[in-house]
């Protein structure tokens, strides 16, 4: 007899989805924080425009995710 695998609902899927994503908007967020920090505090201001630019690339990420799994725009 086979075994069947126990189903999350809706609810409980989009808990743990959040559960994750929030770790993408942190690591965002703070990768951008960190390049500002080096653009302000050095004479080079692009030194810190990169990690800016990878901090904005994460937070892409999040809200192509977010659209991919949850089909906000139906």
């Amino acid at each position: 007899m086979a075994k069947s695998k126990k189903r999350m609902t809706d609810a409980q899927e989009f808990e743990i989805m959040k559960l994750v994503l929030d770790k993408f908007l942190w690591l965002g967020f703070i990768i951008m924080g960190w390049g500002m920090y080096q653009s302000l505090s050095q004479s080079n201001i692009m030194a810190g425009i990169w990690y800016m630019i990878a901090g904005a690339v994460i937070l892409l990420l999040f809200l192509i995710l977010i659209i991919k799994e949850y089909e906000i725009w139906r």
